[in-house]
């Protein structure tokens, strides 16, 4: 086996690992996002308790990403830390608060409401960070010789503070989807009223990153308005699942709403990445560029192949066993 396969299975392993990671723990951080914004505590408490037995299994998938870069593409970390360490110190700090609050919350009576705060400022951070990052990522470096020559606060610009505020739109909108499917009553009601506002500002903050790229990055107009007939089903198949959100809204339906949503993040993922294949640190530097000895991704590939179909065996298992709706008073602490 070449580098050449090694390189392109390595960043489709890599690509469905972050894929997996946003799609399966969106959702989690959106909870966080809408705390301030919940009925009551007890609704707090069903939201929460909807994904404490999952929430931290979802994160493999986060850490199987970083390690894969790492490991297959050194390039990557070599330009993305100096040119992202705040962000990723911002990303990693919001995590660590989401993660403690969460396991200390429902041990704390009189000082739950600092506990609820660190929650939502966590997974707010988390978010806006993550966001900014993919701005970043799209709109580019300043590299010279394989190396980050740019400043500190490059990564923090008005386009990167747009796609921040999407992606807490993005995840906000799937956590109201998720907890339309774990809970019921009021708390329900009141993620079903809540989606349909949350769509339009996820829409949006869709066309105007949209009608903005093509000034940040030349590269991807060129590539989106060059291959229009084949490109352009990923926008098409977003918006379709963006209507049928909006019909499964209506019809008051449980699952489909969470998965129209998913369909919105993974389609629009897919964009992102036909944007910019094959190049993995922008401007043009690609995964062949970057990839580290063939022996070395070799070696790394054999583990990852055989981690993956037990990440995704307990993950399902996870899923499937905590399928049911989360009730006022029950939970899994």
């Amino acid at each position: 086996m070449d580098m050449f396969d090694l390189s392109l299975i390595w960043a489709l392993i890599i690509g469905f690992g972050i894929m997996m990671y946003v799609l399966m723990d969106g959702f989690d951080l959106g909870l966080g996002i809408l705390f301030p914004f919940a009925p009551d505590e007890d609704a707090r408490d069903v939201m929460m308790n909807s994904v404490a037995p999952v929430w931290d299994g979802n994160e493999t998938w986060l850490v199987l990403g970083g390690a894969g870069l790492l490991g297959a593409f050194p390039l990557v970390y070599s330009v993305f830390l100096p040119a992202l360490y705040i962000g990723v110190f911002l990303m990693l700090a919001g995590l660590v608060f989401r993660g403690v609050a969460f396991e200390l919350r429902f041990k704390s009576r009189k000082n739950r409401h600092w506990w609820n705060r660190a929650f939502c400022w966590g997974s707010s951070v988390a978010a806006f960070a993550q966001g900014a990052v993919v701005g970043t990522y799209i709109q580019g470096f300043e590299t010279e010789n394989f190396a980050y020559v740019g400043g500190a606060f490059d990564w923090l610009t008005p386009f990167t503070v747009l796609t921040g505020i999407g992606m807490m739109i993005g995840y906000a909108l799937l956590g109201t989807t998720w907890l339309i499917l774990k809970s019921e009553g009021y708390i329900q009601e009141w993620a079903y009223r809540l989606t349909p506002k949350l769509l339009v500002g996820v829409v949006m903050i869709f066309f105007a990153i949209s009608l903005w790229t093509p000034f940040v990055n030349p590269v991807v107009w060129q590539r989106w308005f060059g291959n229009i007939e084949i490109i352009w089903i990923l926008p098409g198949l977003a918006t379709a699942c963006m209507a049928l959100l909006v019909m499964s809204i209506r019809q008051r339906r449980e699952l489909l709403p969470f998965l129209s949503t998913l369909g919105i993040f993974l389609f629009t993922y897919l964009g992102l990445v036909v944007s910019k294949w094959p190049v993995i640190v922008p401007p043009n530097y690609t995964i062949w560029d970057a990839a580290s000895a063939p022996e070395s991704q070799l070696f790394l590939l054999i583990g990852v192949l055989f981690v993956i179909p037990i990440i995704l065996t307990y993950t399902a298992w996870t899923y499937w066993v905590f399928r049911g709706k989360v009730k006022v008073g029950e939970g899994y602490h």
